[in-house]
């Protein structure tokens, strides 16, 4: 689908794309890639964009979606490319022929293949261009046609004895863009898009699976600019600071996208994300499984017998591709995903070579003895065997400071993080297996600003 409102130049989409794609399909199907895994039952977990009228009547979705971002103005009137992109469902039902009818089935054998009732994600685009150099507020009504297929399915003699029903339900949205201006002494362009599920609905707050048939699913939004840049509202510069925390998003998080450096594409995504995500390059295909474990799930999905394998291909054509690229992975490709290093500096000059040690042994680092170490707290030295009195609770924030303070304690050890911070190991005297906590290192940490000497 597809709304335009004039042509641009805009930057590619194409740097954003493979992360776009996958956050258009996360949690699409998880493994074990068959639909009649519990894990399958409860679907579109992402981005849902439902019904304004069975939203506001108490359903769990939201009905609109809302983006906020900065521009730092360039010379000239900026141009900008909005691009909507979601799944609608589709649902797919096996219909079993009964006489002159048909009679809905979770699964049938049917002309030599299993076939699986399943909802499917049809892949939807709307596109919008504005030019921001004025000011303006626009909305756009977007439409996605509902749909009906029928495939009938023959038997071995050629008469029809089952067939796939795929049904579509109509949704129909407004895309709402708004350029303005914050208050404040310096001058960014603030773009708002806001995405609203319009579509009339009157079914039962509770009947999710329902909604969801007139939904957006996976919805996100795409920006590109010619003629400016985005500001990043993860670290934005020190004078965007305040304009950047007045921007409102809801139910989405806006980052760059492209190569570092790279400001003139933004994805505004219902998953959380960090400014120029990247897929890792040792990543074959997608897995739709969260965060996308590859090594993991290509291992998992090799345990799968073969008619778990053949449930999966029938569920759905992407996690066939899984199957069928798992089954046909080299050794070399499967140890790529191993692991990999990732340098975040370089080395100017070769370090000399230290005689490796192995971190736990006490030869790692002579320079500490949490036996023998002590720690000065007022007037006193506290080491090893010394008792204290804790009060911890410097900031506030645990709430496991409110059963220990108060309490006494003997130090076991003086010990120093990675920063070189101080801590004392302790075991409180009223520990009811004292011993056995001592013995497997079991202690409590404290600064020395939290104990008083005793």
């Amino acid at each position: 689908m597809t709304e335009r409102t004039g042509s641009i130049q805009a930057g590619s989409f194409e740097a954003a794309r493979k992360v776009a794609d996958a956050v258009l399909f996360e949690g699409y199907v998880l493994y074990p890639y068959r639909a009649s895994s519990a894990k399958n039952q409860v679907r579109w977990q992402f981005g849902v964009v439902a019904p304004k009228d069975w939203s506001e009547a108490g359903g769990p979705e939201p009905w609109y979606q809302q983006t906020q971002v900065l521009l730092d103005p360039g010379e000239g009137d900026p141009a900008l490319h909005v691009k909507v992109r979601c799944l609608q469902v589709q649902a797919r039902t096996v219909e079993r022929a009964d006489g002159g009818t048909f009679t809905p089935v979770p699964e049938l054998e049917a002309g030599g293949q299993l076939l699986v009732t399943w909802e499917e994600g049809v892949e939807r685009e709307i596109d919008a261009v504005v030019f921001t150099g004025r000011l303006v507020e626009t909305a756009l009504p977007f439409h996605l046609p509902s749909g009906e297929e029928v495939e009938p399915v023959p038997g071995p003699d050629g008469r029809v004895t089952a067939r796939l029903v795929c049904r579509r339900g109509t949704v129909d949205g407004i895309l709402r863009i708004a350029v303005s201006q914050p208050d404040g002494p310096y001058q960014p362009i603030r773009v708002t898009v806001r995405i609203e599920n319009v579509t009339p609905f009157e079914g039962d707050p509770g009947d999710r699976d329902g909604a969801v048939r007139h939904a957006l699913v996976a919805a996100h939004t795409l920006l590109a600019v010619t003629g400016a840049d985005f500001i990043s509202l993860l670290e934005p510069p020190e004078w965007a600071r305040p304009a950047a925390s007045g921007c409102e998003n809801v139910h989405t998080w806006p980052v760059l996208v492209g190569d570092p450096g790279r400001r003139d594409t933004m994805l505004s995504s219902p998953i959380i994300l960090y400014d120029h995500p990247v897929i890792a390059p040792e990543s074959d295909g997608d897995f739709f499984d969260s965060t996308e474990i590859d090594e993991l799930l290509t291992l998992r999905t090799m345990t799968l017998t073969e008619a778990e394998k053949r449930e999966a291909r029938s569920t759905d054509d992407r996690a066939a591709a899984i199957i069928d690229r798992v089954d046909a992975m080299p050794p070399e490709l499967l140890d790529k995903l191993h692991g990999a290093i990732r340098y975040l500096r370089g080395v100017e000059a070769p370090e000399p070579e230290a005689e490796e040690v192995p971190w736990w042994n006490p030869a790692a680092d002579a320079s500490v003895s949490p036996d023998t170490d002590s720690v000065r707290i007022g007037q006193a030295e506290v080491a090893k065997g010394s008792r204290v009195r804790l009060r911890p609770g410097r900031h506030g924030t645990d709430a496991h400071d409110m059963f220990v303070d108060g309490q006494t304690a003997t130090v076991e050890a003086v010990v120093h993080d990675v920063d070189d911070r101080v801590h004392l190991a302790v075991i409180l005297d009223d520990h009811p297996d004292a011993d056995l906590a001592r013995w497997h290192g079991r202690f409590l940490y404290f600064a020395p600003e939290e104990v008083e000497p005793l």
